[in-house]
């Protein structure tokens, strides 16, 4: 199972890199997590530089792709070049999207008619976009899911991880995460946005 953490320069850390760590807390010989970029080296928005993984490309071979966040998505967006390397597909993939990873989706043209979450900055700009933005963290639809809040990132690699791999390992991922002292009602706290979206959902891709 392969997830791929779509990551532009201008990063925000937060939110490409708190997923990546959630997700590959996953102990399974076939579970892969890897940043995908548009460069094999990129910069966040508070100088931070990485290397990617992989090429924007190979995301399309992915189980499950998360588009992050960053102060140059609204760039990302009205480059036609750089948006035609990304080739989704939420009838075979899990695709989730973080603050203005939204944007993406929804500039994409795969947020037609489904209602996201995003980051207060970003709302207007998805709201311009056509999407419907709510007052909360994590909204899932089918394969597709959306959280706004730099923090929200552990909600939505939680929900992609009960996804793939079940409930219980998602609560045991997180519960190793919180905060000491506070493990259990951290974990209430998640699974209570991330488990109305595990009813009816279809069935695992990949």
């Amino acid at each position: 199972m392969h997830i791929a953490i779509l990551t532009f320069d201008g990063f925000n850390e937060l939110d490409s890199l708190i997923a990546l760590g959630v997700l590959s807390r996953v102990r399974a010989s076939d579970w892969r997590v890897s940043i995908a970029a548009p460069a094999e080296r990129i910069r966040s928005m508070n100088g931070l530089v990485i290397d990617s993984h992989i090429a924007l490309e190979e995301a399309a071979a992915a189980d499950a792709v998360i588009v992050g966040s960053g102060i140059r998505t609204r760039e990302v967006v009205v480059d036609p070049t750089l948006m035609a390397r990304l080739r989704l597909d939420p009838s075979r993939q899990l695709l989730g999207a973080q603050c203005s990873g939204t944007l993406v989706l929804a500039k994409l043209g795969l947020l037609d008619g489904i209602p996201a979450c995003t980051d207060l900055t970003t709302k207007p700009w998805v709201q311009a976009a056509g999407v419907d933005v709510l007052n909360q963290p994590l909204f899932a639809k089918a394969n597709i899911a959306t959280a706004g809040g730099c923090l929200s990132s552990a909600y939505l690699a939680g929900w992609m991880i009960a996804r793939l791999r079940g409930l219980q390992e998602a609560r045991d991922v997180l519960h190793y995460f919180a905060p000491v002292g506070e493990k259990d009602s951290y974990v209430a706290t998640a699974m209570s946005s991330i488990t109305p979206y595990l009813a009816g959902a279809p069935a695992v891709v990949g």
